[in-house]
């Protein structure tokens, strides 16, 4: 299916690893030219190549969420080198394993400017672009904390959280611009991050790795997890024009594993 894309100017966060490398590489191979954003130019040169070896275009760009002052900047290098965004992509690395309680205000305060201002400033400059063309696509992916609480991962959930309000908002402001704002939300797909927080809770109960990744694994109805490129093909969809009547929802890649409606 050609999803019609190709030489649409995609801005993917987080591009160089995990959820964010896969997104990138999906819309890359729908003919979409990808400016790879992250914070370690190595790990988007890595992407780079990868995305070259399928023949596809990209623009590997450092930027650090936490600074908006790049915005300006990257979006200017980004609208001389292709023109004006059409597919933004956001997409933020996630905070340390918390509870809830007892947390410092600096903390809350610091995972907030890079989580959810730092994906509201971007979007609000790549809007004139889309605006202008009577066309875009703005996918924002979270997590399925947002939706059902993850013990011991506290400020993901609540700053998770406050993107869907926000996205939903946005996604009713732009639907007369022929723009669609749509959240996707990963269960366990087999990412570094998923790894990283089954050795966290093996460490804080005692057990072993494999202990808890199989445990985990029982609580998928489809018996297994996600690969990255299932999660980047969901939202390569979301950004095609197959998708235009697609805005302000929630697309679930998780398996069966949320349990709520």
């Amino acid at each position: 299916m050609d999803l019609g894309i190709k030489n649409k100017t995609a801005l993917v966060f987080g591009a160089g690893s995990g959820l964010g490398q896969a997104m990138a590489i999906s819309l890359a191979k729908e003919g979409a030219r990808v400016v790879l954003a992250g914070r370690t130019a190595e790990k988007l040169e890595a992407t780079a190549q990868q995305i070259k070896h399928i023949g596809g275009e990209c623009l590997p760009l450092t930027w650090d969420l936490a600074n908006t002052s790049q915005i300006e900047t990257n979006f200017a290098l980004i609208e001389k080198t292709w023109g004006t965004v059409d597919i933004l992509v956001n997409n933020t690395g996630g905070p340390p394993a918390t509870v809830a309680a007892g947390q410092a205000s600096s903390l809350w305060l610091e995972k907030f400017q890079e989580m959810v201002l730092s994906v509201i400033s971007i979007t609000d400059r790549a809007l004139a672009g889309m605006k202008e063309k009577q066309w875009g696509r703005i996918i924002t992916s979270t997590s399925s904390g947002a939706i059902s609480p993850i013990p011991n991962l506290a400020i993901s959930n609540t700053l998770r959280a406050s993107l869907h309000a926000w996205s939903k908002t946005l996604a009713r402001e732009l639907a007369p611009h022929g723009i669609t704002a749509n959240i996707i939300v990963p269960g366990r797909i087999a990412t570094d991050r998923i790894r990283a927080l089954d050795e966290a809770k093996a460490k804080r109960e005692n057990r072993s790795v494999d202990e808890v990744s199989v445990e985990s694994l029982k609580t998928i109805p489809m018996g297994r997890v996600g690969q990255p490129s299932e999660y980047g093909d969901t939202a390569a969809f979301l950004a095609s024009q197959q998708a235009s009547y697609i805005t302000g929802t929630v697309m679930r890649v998780d398996g069966g594993l949320i349990s709520s409606i």
